[in-house]
């Protein structure tokens, strides 16, 4: 095994010599992640492997800069806004963030969603990049087809980030030479879904059904796959409304037989539950015996318990509020599966979390990053740099499925939706029919409220929350002590990118 790991990272160190992007960040950290078994023969490698695997690297942050996929820019634009997260941290710590992003004060040129907007089109970047090769290249062999695929996901990804979070964007599609050339006016959010939609299209008709070999063993675990696409598709379509694009898609994803929801919602932000049959999509990272091979993601470590000691977990940043605990029912046991409780046992590994509010600045906090002692041991890490950063879960696309039937309506969709919406409710409760009760359908409005407090609750602190809330014209009535008025919907274009754009990017007409 560790002569097959050490000829992968020469093979991928010659990759990283030759690759002809610039910006690409991570192949070899790519293919280092710790449950990869492949063998050179297994890579059947394309001609743009290194181009791709920068791009599995750039998204899962691994630099100091890098934080518009997982760090707290991206905590901040995705959770921070909704009902059931704040900033957190100390109070003193970041009090700009809490007041930006908490209180719907919007500031232009926070470095925050300057950094979200810069590395999103980073990202796209790359992607064009890679994409012009194939193109300049005349690239034609299965493995490349793959690697275009894997180019048009990310870019979707980050487009449909940057149209939920802003609006109108510059649509750029092509490779970038020099500034000037990415100097853009806005295009319109039809036209930036418009790319979206042939970029999932091109991805879903190319991507592998699966990374398995033979034997059944994943040879690429996080890499993507034809479901990650399908899933991504439709949850766009759910965002426009349009309710039979995305049930189909879902349906795609739940016909396939190659996912199923975990029989222990608790074990999925275990260290063993990653990469698990419910993963769709997840952003790897790992941290090697004793800090070797540290290939790290900012997201468990912005997110973790911030005390001193054994209790330096992290950042503290993105912790529950009274809210979520209030509205959420101790019956069920997503609860304490997902909420860390100051100054009681972790319910988990035995341990007493420090009391609120010394030593801890923050009564509770986001369990699903909370690191393992065992492996804190082996990595030298307190702080959980190595937890995969879960993006989309099978959950998620059953609550989907359910929601878009429900809205069409008719007898089928409507035991369809009561029946996805069953299987998630099922699993959560574990058994205990005592609890969570089936909830059988009666009219579109009640199924509709069904759905809508299952996904605060099973995907809470996930980054759904506040979109959700804005798609389904709940913001203002939810948000609205917060200060949240619907121009909050979309943050302000950054002004340095506005500054930097030759007087053709106009920033967005409610700011």
């Amino acid at each position: 095994m560790q002569h097959m790991k050490m000829n992968i990272r020469k093979w991928s160190s010659w990759l990283t010599a030759i690759a002809m992007i610039t910006m690409a960040s991570g192949c070899s950290k790519f293919l280092d992640r710790k449950p990869l078994t492949a063998t050179l023969d297994d890579l059947n490698q394309g001609g743009l492997e290194g181009q791709i695997y920068g791009l599995y690297g750039a998204i899962r942050n691994g630099d100091v800069a890098g934080q518009g996929f997982g760090g707290i820019p991206w905590l901040a634009m995705n959770n921070f806004r909704s009902d059931d997260t704040e900033k957190g941290s100390s109070p003193a710590d970041g009090a700009d963030w809490g007041v930006i992003y908490d209180q719907f004060q919007y500031v232009k040129d926070h470095w925050s969603n300057t950094t979200y907007w810069d590395q999103h089109y980073v990202l796209i970047g790359q992607a064009n990049t890679a994409l012009q090769i194939a193109d300049s290249l005349g690239l034609q062999d299965p493995a490349s087809d793959v690697n275009r695929g894997e180019a048009k996901f990310f870019r979707a990804l980050a487009y449909f980030d940057l149209v939920r979070a802003f609006g109108e964007v510059p649509k750029i599609d092509f490779r970038v030479y020099s500034a000037t050339d990415a100097q853009k006016p806005k295009s319109s959010v039809g036209e930036i879904y418009a790319l979206i939609d042939k970029d999932l299209s091109d991805a879903m008709a190319i991507l592998p059904v699966s990374w398995k070999n033979a034997s059944g063993e994943n040879r690429f675990p996080g890499r993507l796959t034809r479901g990650a696409a399908t899933a991504l598709a439709a949850k766009t379509k759910l965002y426009r409304k349009d309710w039979g694009g995305a049930l189909g898609l879902c349906k795609t994803v739940i016909e396939s037989g190659e996912y199923s929801l975990t029989g222990n919602f608790a074990s999925i932000w275990t260290n063993a539950g990653e990469n698990n049959g419910e993963s769709i999509y997840e952003i790897q990272a790992s941290i090697g015996a004793n800090g070797a091979d540290n290939y790290s993601s900012w997201y468990g470590i912005a997110q973790g318990v911030r005390g001193s000691g054994d209790w330096d977990l992290g950042w503290g940043w993105n912790t529950p509020t009274d809210k979520l605990v209030t509205d959420w029912s101790d019956d069920d046991p997503r609860k304490k599966s997902t909420i860390l409780y100051s100054g009681e046992v972790d319910g988990l590994y035995g341990k007493v979390v420090p009391a609120y509010p010394s030593p801890l600045p923050r009564k509770y906090w986001n369990k699903k990053v909370y690191p393992e002692p065992s492996i804190q041991t082996t990595t030298g890490s307190r702080q959980a740099g190595w937890v995969n950063q879960r993006v989309i879960r099978y959950a998620d696309v059953l609550l989907m499925a359910a929601e878009a039937a429900n809205e069409l309506g008719g007898a089928d969709n409507n035991k369809f939706a009561e029946d996805r919406l069953e299987q998630v409710r099922a699993r959560a409760r574990g058994g205990n029919n005592a609890i969570l009760p089936k909830i059988a359908y009666v009219d579109k409005a009640q199924m509709r409220g069904a759905i809508q407090n299952e996904r605060r609750f099973e995907l809470a602190l996930e980054g759904e929350r506040f979109y959700d809330l804005v798609r389904w014209g709940l913001a203002e009535s939810v948000l609205g002590p917060q200060g949240y008025q619907n121009k909050h919907r979309f943050y302000p274009i950054p002004q340095q990118a506005i500054d930097n754009s030759g007087g053709k990017l106009i920033q967005n007409p409610e700011w």
